[in-house]
């Protein structure tokens, strides 16, 4: 019999299918090519130095300057290595220095005691004559005692400016030199020149946009730096799945503000207001909610007040059939008939979706317990004479049915206010948007059909069958894991497309979809050279077989640095 093997989970499929009931085996190298290597990095507590330094050594090496220079160049451009060559082409390498704070002047040393024909000087800041071997001047020619100079620091690492204290004299835009920060705080305050190196070095994180803490709680200490684009969603090495841009669950196909507002609204009262205004009543006289619960119409609060049903008005307790005493009831009121109306259409919309995105949280809840049952169903399977020996297609098509349950599950929230009125209301026409609804929904629909038929076979105790009936379970789960994959696909392209990709102001940037999965980050990992040199250049290579990304450099005591103060 010939091996039909899934390569669903180990391969991207490279060609369009104008079928979706076909699949391919995986002796096909022309129509499969195996997948690319990761392209986020976890940078550890261990690997953080390593991510600052490959960054650094480009700018120092392509602009010949030192390495506090270029961290302040890098620091001020939110280590975006790119946005700082475009500003160095367009505007020229003096503008670059000025606008960061940057002071190189040549023959001239940081730090040194002021040289000066006599033997003392007077510090501008506290008014003293000192001895030049207690002043200390800056990079941009300014020079003071070094009290001074150390009480500025100390003050600025404490207001949390440690990684731009700028020089202490008027108008004065230059950025003082980190070590000659580093020498004098430290002689007095060694835990503040601490602070002051864990600032510099956690600013590779805290500063750049494509760098990022796990927002894992309790924090694993990890981040995670992407490479091409913040819009998309990752997984940690602690195993949290996360997006990038707004660091909360992985939400895609929902934008990041569609997204918080749905979390919003389930999370506060907002639904239960809207139940209350149509179910209930408010007493004419304490303003307390009344529920109704009899056919009457004439009903009572707890406090005693009688008061009719249809209007809301105080009424007589004595009730006829045609008559409320003290009262007369036949006025329309348009404005609180509207209020009520729109209330209840809109509690029974967000009712509509609500459910069928817990439905779905609910179906991806359960299903993955199925994958203990269908491991053992593989075992019992693999033990017995059997002409079937690979069964990677039933474990390839769990994967797919997770993949796509999440997809369905997180569609509702985004069709919710992708055709209502919070966000896109002066966006769409009202035939616009319905043309729109019924586009998506049909696409929506073809998916959840195709989702649910993959979860029903899964469960069936393939485990009991003969080898005719298994193969022919096969094939279904191989053809139902391409077909689902495909519906994604072109969910994704019917959003970005003819959806969100049609907007005038289009701020709703969503996640690609991927078919095999949240990328999982591979870790940036460090290799260090025998014979340790400050100098030497950063050499990144790509492993073939793990996916890290190595760097070899010299400086033990920045590596030593990283492990004390990154928590």
């Amino acid at each position: 019999m010939e091996d039909f093997s899934s390569s669903d989970e180990d391969y991207y499929y490279s060609s369009d299918r104008d079928s979706l009931d076909g699949f391919e085996n995986d002796e096909s190298d022309s129509q499969w090519v195996t997948s690319k290597s990761p392209t986020t990095k976890v940078i550890t507590k261990e690997s953080l130095l390593a991510a600052q330094r490959e960054d650094l050594r480009r700018v120092m090496d392509m602009l010949s300057i030192r390495e506090h220079h270029a961290r302040t160049l890098l620091i001020h451009y939110r280590w975006d290595v790119e946005k700082l060559l475009a500003v160095l082409v367009e505007n020229g390498k003096s503008y670059l220095f000025a606008s960061a704070g940057v002071s190189v002047v040549e023959g001239e040393h940081t730090g040194t005691s002021l040289l000066s024909l006599s033997s003392t000087a007077m510090c501008e800041i506290c008014i003293e004559e000192l001895p030049v071997d207690k002043m200390t001047k800056m990079e941009c020619g300014h020079g003071f005692c070094n009290d001074c100079w150390m009480e500025h620091f100390v003050v600025k690492i404490n207001e949390g400016q440690s990684r731009r204290i700028r020089c202490m004299a008027h108008k004065c835009n230059a950025v003082c030199d980190e070590s000659v920060v580093r020498n004098l705080v430290s002689k007095r305050h060694p835990d503040l020149a601490e602070k002051f190196d864990r600032f510099l070095l956690e600013s590779y994180i805290e500063d750049n946009r494509m760098v990022k803490w796990c927002p894992s709680t309790p924090h694993c200490g990890n981040a995670i730096r992407v490479e091409d684009d913040e819009f998309c969603e990752v997984e940690c090495s602690c195993g949290l799945q996360f997006c990038f841009s707004c660091l909360s669950e992985a939400h895609s196909p929902c934008s990041c503000m569609m997204w918080e507002l749905w979390t919003k609204k389930c999370r506060d009262e907002s639904e239960t207001v809207n139940w209350i205004t149509v179910h209930t009543k408010p007493c004419p006289q304490c303003h307390k909610p009344v529920e109704k619960n009899g056919g009457c119409n004439l009903v009572s609060c707890i406090c005693g007040q009688a008061f009719c049903w249809l209007c809301g008005g105080a009424t007589g307790r004595d009730h006829t059939w045609s008559t409320i005493a003290g009262h007369s009831c036949g006025r329309y009121k348009e404005d609180q008939a509207k209020k009520t109306e729109r209330a209840k259409r809109d509690l029974y919309r967000y009712m509509h979706y609500l459910n069928r995105y817990k439905a779905h949280t609910d179906s991806f809840k359960l299903e993955s317990k199925l994958k203990e049952t269908i491991l053992e169903k593989i075992s019992i399977s693999e033990e017995r004479e059997s002409i079937l020996r690979d069964f990677s297609w039933v474990t390839n098509g769990l994967n797919r049915l997770f993949r796509s349950r999440r997809v369905l599950s997180y569609s509702y929230p985004f069709a919710f206010y992708m055709f209502g009125e919070e966000i896109f209301i002066d966006e769409m026409t009202n035939k616009e948007r319905e043309i729109k609804q019924h586009l998506f929904e049909d696409q929506q629909q073809q998916l959840e059909a195709n989702v649910e038929k993959l979860s029903k076979i899964l469960e069936e105790p393939f485990d009991q069958y003969s080898d005719d009936k298994v193969t022919e379970m096969r094939m279904q789960i191989i053809n139902l894991t391409v077909i689902t994959d495909t519906l994604c696909k072109k969910m994704y392209e019917c959003i970005e497309n003819d959806l969100l990709g049609s907007l005038q102001c289009n701020t709703h940037n969503i996640a690609p979809y991927k078919s095999k999965g949240i990328e999982k980050a591979s870790e940036l990992a460090v290799c260090w050279n025998s014979k340790p040199s400050t100098t030497e250049k950063c050499v990144a290579s790509d492993s073939g077989t793990s996916g890290k990304q190595t760097l070899h450099f010299g400086d033990q005591h920045a590596l030593s640095l990283a492990h004390t103060h990154i928590v």
